[in-house]
């Protein structure tokens, strides 16, 4: 009975991340051919007008606005979901419903659950705008290394790896520059709970201790880098530059990219060895053989 009843949960979270990486590619490989087809070229060695680091930056960007528009709502579902209070009466339990469907009933216009999109949206887009140029660039050099040293075999195998090992890096360099961005943030979520329940304070800490840091100091840091009602992005990163330096910024910097690098790699591997096996079936092609 528990592994039943857990099961459509477990299944609807992942046809969910399935949906959101469904929106995400395929708004990025159709945003990133237009703009190729439509890239005008200069010059007598007709060179690209735009450059392709850009292009593959700008179709990234609208595949990630895309996919936060399909992920905010589910977030703002979950944090009001989680605040919901059940009644301590058992007979009144018995009537409650699930906890997700009390929460949609509180919101009087759709246009609600889309609350904090811009806020998700701002997080998210510097460092996939960062990774995805380093993640082509990357696979693009290795692919035609193995060519030239005629090591190349074409199989979806080697397709796999080799966007693993480009996805994985690209990503840990992304995570260590934009880890200022996610010690900013966590600072300004940690200083908002202290002023709110308890059950979103609790939150806001497993949060940051899922992140490998040390939640009592930086819920201490937090309240400091807020004191005087400063807690706009600025004002916290201007304070923990001030007081903590350059270490302070880049906080978990280090855990973040090896974390990064395995969930990158894994992710874009799949989906890339997908992606050759589908190919590689519609046009024929056997294992082996290189897919253009």
């Amino acid at each position: 009975a528990a592994v039943l009843s857990v099961m459509p949960i477990t299944m609807s979270a992942y046809l969910y991340v399935l949906g959101l990486a469904g929106a995400f590619f395929t708004t990025y490989e159709g945003v990133k051919a237009t703009l190729h087809r439509l890239n005008p070229t200069i010059g007598p060695n007709h060179e690209p007008l735009i450059p392709t680091p850009v292009i593959h930056s700008a179709a990234s960007s609208v595949g990630e606005l895309v996919s936060c528009f399909i992920l905010t709502p589910a977030e703002v579902l979950k944090q009001n979901a989680q605040m919901v209070k059940k009644s301590s009466s058992a007979t009144t339990k018995a009537f409650d419903g699930n906890a997700t469907l009390v929460a949609l009933r509180r919101f009087e216009k759709p246009s609600q659950l889309w609350r904090g999109y811009t806020a998700l949206a701002a997080r998210n887009l510097p460092f996939t705008a960062m990774q995805f140029p380093m993640f082509e660039h990357l696979k693009k050099t290795i692919m035609e290394y193995r060519k030239r040293k005629e090591k190349s075999s074409g199989t979806t195998l080697e397709r796999g790896t080799v966007t693993a090992i480009a996805a994985g890096s690209a990503g840990s360099v992304a995570a260590v520059i934009t880890t200022p961005i996610d010690v900013i943030k966590t600072r300004i979520m940690l200083s908002a709970s202290s002023d709110t329940s308890d059950s979103a304070r609790q939150q806001a800490i497993k949060q940051v201790e899922a992140q490998g840091k040390d939640a009592k100091a930086e819920v201490e840091r937090a309240q400091q880098a807020a004191r005087g009602g400063r807690a706009g992005g600025f004002a916290v990163g201007k304070e923990i530059w001030k007081t903590e330096g350059t270490k302070g910024l880049f906080r978990g910097g280090a855990l973040r990219a090896v974390w990064t690098a395995l969930g990158s790699g894994l992710y874009l591997g799949v989906y890339e060895s997908g992606r050759s096996y589908l190919e590689g079936r519609r046009t024929g092609n056997h294992e082996g053989q290189a897919i253009t």
